[in-house]
């Protein structure tokens, strides 16, 4: 393991900016913060915070926040033939299968996740 002093003076670094970094582009993308573990298999974690594109079409393996019956959810997208089919990333959650009734809408694909790795209250 490196020590900080082992990088390059700061002044010799170069200014990363996140929103090109992780392709932020108004206002076509939003953040949304993840409630429950359905998707730790995608690395996705409960208090994570999702980078959303809605401009890109969602295909099938991506995974998506959407709304099933006016409920927001962020799932794998899929289709069994022509039917959708939202994936969890856990086995302990079944597929749910879209089924003509419901309404289905996808708000966008997630491109990044983000994750705190200590308290803000650190930051002063």
């Amino acid at each position: 393991m490196q020590s900080v002093s082992a990088f390059a003076a700061a002044e010799d670094l170069q200014a990363i900016s996140l929103d090109e970094l992780l392709q932020v582009h108004a206002p076509n993308v939003y953040l949304v913060k993840i409630d429950g573990d359905s998707m730790e298999g995608a690395g996705i974690f409960d208090e994570d915070v999702v980078i959303v594109d809605k401009a890109i079409d969602a295909r099938a393996g991506h995974i998506v926040i959407a709304a099933v019956n006016g409920e927001p959810v962020c799932k794998r997208l899929d289709y069994v033939g022509r039917q959708i089919v939202l994936r969890s990333e856990n086995p302990r959650y079944a597929p749910r299968f879209i089924m003509e009734g419901d309404e289905f809408t996808v708000w966008g694909v997630v491109t990044y996740s983000l994750r705190s790795h200590g308290p803000m209250s650190c930051i002063s």
